[in-house]
């Protein structure tokens, strides 16, 4: 006979509310056995469970639990604040609302029974997991039983785990990982113990359900000056993963509203919750206690030297693997500045890897996701940001001024998923554990990159930026963008949702939103209307044009090799080209994910057989190469390229000032790097104030230390100073050379 009917059956019933507890006793008289009495319950109480752990029949145990499903939420963007800001949980009402659901709706009041389990298997699984207190554990199992049972009714966006530090702290590895700290740092075993305790007090996700639903209207309410657009393309084949696997989305970092933008994305498409790891600066009331309690991780920011901490979060990680919860991250570490993706960081992905090394785990997923914004709010903060002006520290003010600010519509927020990335596979390919996150670090935004979609926001900034502080009529605006659009086209390049950028219209509207957030400025007294950027919106700018920059280096460089040819009169067409192109992929590394060299050259080929079908024949003809690029319908070396040059040019020039044999002063440095750009941009020496940008100087600082140009008595240094302040101006004058065509096309443009 099966266990199930030969065992004795006990019921474990939690504390419940008068309703529910009648509820739950006509449930167990409908279960009555051939006697007419109902099955044995126990209440899930200290001395009820000791007296069970003690018994000898082996009773199969049996968790059960009455829910309340929620109401339909409203559609989207019909969140009131007062709803908003309600501290009811729709899951968990109060016994008024209880009468009134089972009077007007009784369907959605569920007794639910969770899978049994033998005491005698709890008794092995809790050996197995290093010993402790029996009843405790069935506790704690009970729970998780009636916890997957209610993902089955209330789907999966209820993924929540309690009793999460029981269950790391009593398993037998975290036993011996605090033995052997306590060797490895001479400390007592109980030091290590409370430390570890207290760190995961402190980062884990204690999930409960009625802060989801407190965040998730909060969400809706702090995000409302935003249309979601999500392209799906690839969320089915997300879900299979999810089946077998843990994801790992790695969005970019594009504003304070990306978790609140990813996170109903995700839900909607039947995605569940993701554990948010995010940093403790945003760990304040209201948003801290309430963030903990739905999904994020709070970590801190700085952990070197502190190995119990480290450890403490690698057995966190490799525990919610085990479990297959998902995880979010942002790969860039901070919101971008520039509006292109920074540089990855490595940290949180080491001890992933470690973490899934350890979890015994056949796979783990990473998910690239690109999140961009028709307009952002705070653009203007962090322009200010990066021209010296100290960021401003997030607090409960703050945060009002933050959600006050989205009452202005600010358009379209923008997710797009890239392909999913085995990290399996790409941990396999290096023996070096380090070596491997790096380039599966890389290979994640490049991946971002790739689904970064064009946004006419981002085009018309382009046509703004390059041309100094031209003004610009309607006719030239679509004479820049029309022949852009082409390439777009011809390149297959991802755009917006289905946004037509070959409709006037949509330039039109790009404009006009442009213009009502300041960013534009227009002029109408004269003979036509123009437009132009305002006042100190060049950064602002630069922000939206970098969200589609990455697709035009290549083009830029294209232009460079040509502008090359010209003036330096190849005597080895392919190889000197191919070195001029290497030299701007070498400089400006650090600034854009550049693919390996040989898939580098395919791209670069590529782009100039759009240019000249017949190039590889006539590169090391001076003369064919300047019709070239008088020729081109679009110029894009100056708009892409010339605020770094500048931008680099002035740390260059900077670190011809700073003495060879002293200890190098960063903060001055930079200091004096941005008052030396200030004074060129009035001396129109450099072309627009994008260049004048402290995220700019950072990663010309970083290349400069690359090539040994920064820390003191370096071999040499003086005159490999000299030698990189000359290769940049050697190639700022190349791109004010293309520059000057492109502005006589513009006149010419101007005089038909």
């Amino acid at each position: 006979m099966d266990e199930q009917t030969t065992r004795p059956r006990v019921y474990l019933i939690e504390t419940m509310s008068e309703m529910e507890d009648d509820v739950l006793r006509t449930w167990l008289e409908r279960q009555a056995n051939d006697s007419g009495q109902p099955p044995p319950t126990v209440r899930v109480t200290d001395q009820a469970l000791a007296d069970l752990a003690r018994r000898k029949d082996d009773p199969l145990l049996t968790p059960l639990r009455v829910v309340w499903l929620p109401k339909e939420t409203h559609p989207d963007g019909a969140q009131r604040l007062r709803e908003t800001l309600s501290l009811r949980d729709p899951l968990h009402p109060g016994q008024n609302i209880q009468r009134r659901v089972m009077r007007d709706d009784p369907a959605r009041c569920q007794v639910l029974e969770g899978d049994p389990a033998p005491l005698s298997d709890l008794e092995r699984r809790l050996a197995e997991n290093g010993g402790g207190s029996l009843p405790d554990f069935i506790r704690r199992q009970a729970a998780l039983t009636l916890e997957r049972a209610e993902r089955t009714v209330l789907g999966t966006q209820y993924k929540v785990s309690r009793f999460v530090v029981d269950e790391i702290t009593d398993a037998s590895r975290y036993h011996d990982g605090t033995h052997e700290l306590s060797a490895q740092l001479n400390l007592p075993v109980a030091e290590v113990d409370r430390r570890a305790r207290g760190a995961l007090d402190e980062m884990v996700a204690a999930q409960s359900r009625r802060a989801i639903a407190l965040w998730d209207q909060l969400g809706r309410y702090f995000s409302r000056a935003y249309r979601l657009d999500v392209d799906t393309t690839r969320l089915d084949d997300l879900r299979e993963l999810n089946k077998e696997h843990s994801l790992v989305f790695l969005p970019s970092h594009r504003s304070y509203l990306d978790p609140l933008v990813l996170r109903p994305a995700l839900l909607a498409n039947d995605l569940p919750l993701n554990h948010v790891m995010g940093g403790l600066n945003i760990n304040f009331w209201p948003i801290g206690p309430i963030g903990k309690r739905s999904g994020t991780v709070f970590i801190r920011r700085k952990i070197e030297g502190d190995e119990i901490y480290k450890w403490t979060l690698r057995e966190y990680m490799r525990y919610l693997l085990t479990k297959r919860f998902n995880l979010e991250w942002y790969i860039e570490g901070g919101r971008s500045r520039t509006g292109k993706l920074r540089p990855p960081r490595f940290g949180l992905l080491n001890y992933l890897a470690k973490a899934f090394r350890d979890s015994g785990m056949s796979d783990v997923y990473l998910v690239p996701v690109s999140l961009t914004y028709d307009q952002l709010y705070e653009v203007g903060a962090m322009a200010a940001e990066a021209h010296g002006q100290a960021k401003s520290k997030e607090s409960l003010r703050w945060l009002f001024g933050y959600v006050r600010a989205q009452g202005q519509r600010h358009g379209v927020a923008h997710v797009n998923v890239g392909r999913p990335m085995s990290l399996a596979d790409y941990l396999g390919q290096e023996d070096d554990l380090r070596l491997a996150v790096q380039k599966t670090a890389f290979e994640v935004c490049h991946r971002i990159n790739e689904v970064t979609p064009v946004t006419a926001s981002s085009l018309v900034m382009l046509a703004f930026l390059g041309i100094e502080d031209r003004a610009l009529t309607v006719a030239e605006v679509g004479g820049i963008l029309g022949p852009l659009v082409d390439y777009i086209t011809a390149r297959s390049l991802p755009t917006a949702g289905d946004v037509d950028l070959t409709d006037p219209q949509v330039i039109r509207k790009a404009v006009r939103t442009h213009l009502d957030s300041g960013v534009l400025k227009s002029f109408d007294q004269g003979s036509e209307r123009v437009f132009y950027l305002g006042r100190d919106q060049h950064l602002v700018a630069a922000f939206y044009r970098n969200n589609t920059i990455h697709f035009l280096v290549m083009r830029a460089i294209a232009e460079m090799v040509l502008r090359a040819a010209v003036d330096q009169q190849f005597t080895d067409p392919l190889e000197d080209g191919w070195n001029a192109a290497l030299r701007i992929r070498d400089l400006l590394k650090f600034e854009f994910f550049f693919s390996e060299k040989d898939s580098f050259r395919k791209e670069l080929r590529a782009e100039l057989d759009l240019i000249d079908p017949a190039w590889e024949s006539n590169l090391g003809d001076p003369q064919h190469a300047a019709n070239l690029l008088s020729g081109m319908r679009i110029h894009l070396a100056h708009r892409v390229l010339q605020p770094f040059l500048e931008a680099y040019a002035v740390v260059a020039s900077q670190l011809l000032r700073t003495p060879v044999d002293r200890k190098f002063d960063e903060k001055a440095f930079m200091t004096a790097c941005l008052a030396l750009a200030e004074q060129r941009r009035l001396r129109q020496q450099i072309g627009s104030s994008e260049s004048i940008s402290a995220e700019l100087f950072t990663t010309a600082l970083k290349l400069a230390r690359n090539r040994g140009l920064v820390e003191p008595n370096a071999e040499n240094m003086a005159d490999r100073r000299v030698e990189f302040e000359a290769e940049l101006q050697t190639l700022i004058d190349q791109v004010l050379r293309i520059r000057a065509i492109a502005h006589e096309n513009l006149d010419q443009m101007g005089g038909r």
